[in-house]
């Protein structure tokens, strides 16, 4: 349970990003909640996952779905460069994150 506690404060962190352009673009209060409760379900999701599995290797991959996961998101929403490179770099920070779960 807490590797896929994991992965959903992965995805929190992802949507979290997502809403803090939503925000700049559109300031509203709707923009505010929708920012402070992906941010918070992240924060919770991860802090129940560390309760099991190791804070290094929690921190890791969870920065590294939130990061790769904001990328892919910007990609698909908000019209972003779908370089190559671009691509391969969210490629090795997923397989950075599937390599911890690994060997961890």
């Amino acid at each position: 349970m807490a590797w896929v506690s994991l992965i959903l404060a992965g995805f929190c962190e992802a949507f979290g990003v997502v809403t803090i352009n939503k925000l700049n673009n559109n300031p509203n209060w709707q923009s505010l909640l929708l920012l402070i409760f992906g941010f918070g379900a992240s924060f919770l999701f991860l802090a129940y996952a560390m309760e099991t599995l190791p804070m290094g290797t929690a921190y890791a991959i969870w920065t590294g779905i939130g990061t790769a996961g904001g990328a892919l998101l910007g990609i698909i929403i908000y019209g972003e460069s779908k370089d190559w490179k671009r691509i391969a770099c969210i490629a090795l920070i997923l397989s950075a994150a599937i390599g911890l779960k690994l060997i961890g």
